[in-house]
């Protein structure tokens, strides 16, 4: 089996929920142990986020839903108590053998247990330790508690989300996944890659990273936050309509919708060929892209009426072989069964202790050298406590033993 990219690499997890876990889970498909610590009896958070849960062989509910799985693929489950003391001691050894901590308590909540950068720098110079929190470390809000809805409204994504002012259904709309959560937990695998490369090849240190979700949202409106930046013009909601060229829109067929982006003249020229009106491609009012911003919903409308007069298949066919970057408005079962999506090995099929085909997502990282070729599933609760607990401490079984008469792990 081909090495993987971080396969020397240690990380102990104390994250939950969906920011910090899918962080995580990004290093933990390239290889990285990935050793998650959960509350005994209770674990992540995520775990009591809802239907659907997998089912035991009697057909009953058990702890391992669907969100939780989501974001927790090839790590180790140790359950452990921090709150106790033998537990903070135990995290402590731990962190000996590794190179990064996540975290994403409240500020300062960890420092009360002894597990806050400093003192766990004390025990390994070289930790890189990486808070994640919905406000950053400083601040008049650094206390705030917060969930990704929260954030879309905050950062300023709901306000260019949804169906534009005047029209039926019009306000501000939550996009459907925790996607401030998403966004955050790809900055926070990027600066702890960067972290271990400055630690490891740029010879320097174990060094401090402060996430935050707010931070990472605002981040994340790019040329939406630079427009504002640099014109002081607030950006408006268009509904599915493109910000550039146009146009670009969903658009309704007879028996569905189609998306189209529009990013160019020229293709704008082949669009109107494509659709069987040459003219509009000399129309006064669009024949630059400069222009069918400005009347963005003229020409909207204009295609509107051409797309409804036949099918999704038909249209796709016809702006497919004129090269219009095109495509159908798929849910989530015709993902899985799109060819291209199938093609590209999207469901991956692990075993599970509670179903032996469990599907997950594949990693869309694809490496020539290091491929990502295995997947484990995401671990039951404490699946790996004795595991971790006799390998990388050395502890005895009747040592585990006591410790979870204990209510330790």
């Amino acid at each position: 089996m081909a090495r993987l990219p971080l396969e020397n690499i240690r990380v102990l997890d104390l994250t939950r929920v969906l920011a910090g876990p899918f962080g995580s889970q990004v290093l933990a498909d390239m290889g990285a142990d990935v050793i998650k610590i959960e509350r005994p009896g209770a674990g992540d958070d995520a775990r009591i986020f809802g239907e659907p849960y997998l089912r035991d062989a009697e057909g009953n509910r058990t702890r391992e839903n669907a969100f939780y799985m989501s974001v927790n693929r090839n790590k180790r489950s140790v359950a452990l108590n921090i709150a106790s003391p033998r537990g903070q001691a135990l995290i402590r050894e731990l962190v000996k053998s590794c190179d990064v901590v996540m975290e994403n308590y409240k500020v300062g909540d960890l420092k009360r247990y002894g597990l806050d950068y400093d003192s766990l720098k004390a025990i390994n110079p070289r930790i890189i330790y990486c808070s994640v929190t919905g406000y950053g470390q400083t601040g008049p809000l650094a206390s705030k508690p917060g969930y990704d809805a929260v954030f879309q409204g905050e950062c300023g994504l709901m306000s260019v989300t949804g169906i534009p002012e005047g029209k039926p259904g019009a306000g501000p709309m939550k996009v459907g996944p925790s996607i401030i959560d998403l966004f955050t937990g790809l900055n926070v695998a990027n600066a702890v890659l960067a972290a271990l490369y400055h630690r490891d090849a740029g010879g320097g240190e174990g060094q401090y990273i402060d996430v935050a979700l707010l931070d990472c949202g605002i981040s994340a409106l790019s040329h939406y936050a630079q427009i504002y930046l640099t014109s002081g013009e607030v950006p408006v909601r268009r509904g599915t309509q493109g910000n550039g060229g146009m146009p670009t829109s969903k658009f309704p067929c007879s028996d569905g919708a189609i998306m189209i982006t529009s990013g160019n003249d020229k293709q704008y020229v082949a669009l109107c060929d494509a659709v069987g009106h040459p003219e509009l491609a000399t129309h006064p009012r669009f024949h630059t892209n400069v222009l069918r911003v400005q009347h963005r919903d003229e020409i909207t409308e204009v295609f509107d009426a051409i797309f409804a007069t036949n099918t999704v298949a038909y249209w796709l066919e016809k702006l497919g072989a004129a090269g219009i970057p095109s495509g159908p408005i798929n849910d989530l079962e015709q993902v899985f069964d799109y060819p291209q999506a199938v093609h590209r090995g999207m469901r991956v099929r692990v075993p599970h202790p509670l179903k032996p085909d469990l599907d997950v997502i594949r990693s869309p990282l694809n490496f020539s050298e290091t491929p990502i070729t295995d997947y484990r599933a995401p671990p039951m609760l404490g699946e790996h406590t004795r595991e971790v607990l006799a390998a990388e401490l050395g502890l005895s079984e009747a040592e585990i033993a006591a410790l979870a008469d204990e209510g330790v792990v």
